[in-house]
């Protein structure tokens, strides 16, 4: 078959076309390697701030300015069950998103999140554990608002700060735990205590509920599918897979009860 002068002009500049095309691509992809291979080097100002091995990572988040906050949403005092039951929901959500979360503690507006020792969450990065896990909470803390406070209008952004802190040994670990909720205690002398609250509330401290006089630990139990339908009166669909549920528990944990009868804690 015999083409035109006309016919194989159009072939001819077609390709001519393509071809431009094609260096073209080159180009901008050597540009964007050498702008690339140019710059890389700014990444090496960043600070890989992994946490020691064989070493527990707590992760706590505390209330920044909480005092004008609580004041401004007029929180209930000296404590509010639905700020309390707030905190309980945005720490739930934090250990739903970290399975390796083996425990959380919480009281008034702190929580302490306990990474398990041999975590590699994030590689172990404190900068990363802390900055989600601190956003985690307070996204969920705002999104979770109206269900604890259904008649009050959020006035503001409420805003966290948080720390990443290690303990090497689990006597560290439990210590660190007992001086928190020794904390929630008023962190005064026993004596003090009542004359404060009756003075100022009018309450005796004696009659406290355990959420006030211990705060609440969230720890995983695991349950199978089978139990847990059995509970529910639910058919057994023949599934025996373990399941971690969380339970929220105002308990004490300063004393040898609860950590013999929870072993797996300080085994993860």
């Amino acid at each position: 078959m015999f083409l035109s002068k006309k016919g194989m002009i159009r072939i001819f500049l077609r390709s001519c076309t393509r071809l431009q095309l094609l260096q073209n691509y080159c180009k901008a992809e050597t540009h964007q390697k050498m702008a690339n291979s140019q710059f890389d080097y700014v990444k090496s100002f960043e600070s890989m701030d992994s946490c020691l091995p064989n070493c527990w990572i707590v992760v706590r988040i505390d209330g920044n300015n909480f005092h004008k906050f609580s004041s401004k949403h007029n929180f209930k005092k000296p404590n509010d069950d639905r700020a309390l039951g707030l905190m309980t929901r945005a720490a739930r959500s934090v250990m739903e998103l970290f399975n390796d979360v083996v425990l959380s503690y919480g009281q008034s507006d702190e929580y302490s999140f306990v990474f398990k020792k041999g975590t590699k969450t994030y590689n172990r990065r404190s900068s990363k554990l802390s900055s989600v896990v601190v956003s985690q909470f307070t996204s969920s803390y705002v999104y979770h608002w109206k269900e604890y406070f259904p008649d009050l209008q959020l006035g503001y952004p409420p805003a966290f700060d948080s720390r990443t802190v290690l303990y090497p040994s689990d006597k560290n670990l439990r210590d660190y735990l007992s001086w928190r909720q020794a904390d929630c205690e008023l962190g005064t002398l026993s004596s003090d205590k009542n004359e404060i609250l009756f003075s100022q509330f009018g309450i005796n401290y004696n009659n406290l509920p355990q959420l006030h006089r211990k705060g609440t630990v969230i720890v995983r139990d695991k349950v199978t599918y089978a139990s847990r339908n059995a509970l529910r009166k639910e058919p057994d669909d023949k599934r025996s897979k373990a399941q971690s549920m969380l339970l929220a528990l105002n308990i004490d944990i300063i004393g040898k009860q609860f950590w013999e009868g929870n072993p797996h804690i300080l085994a993860a």
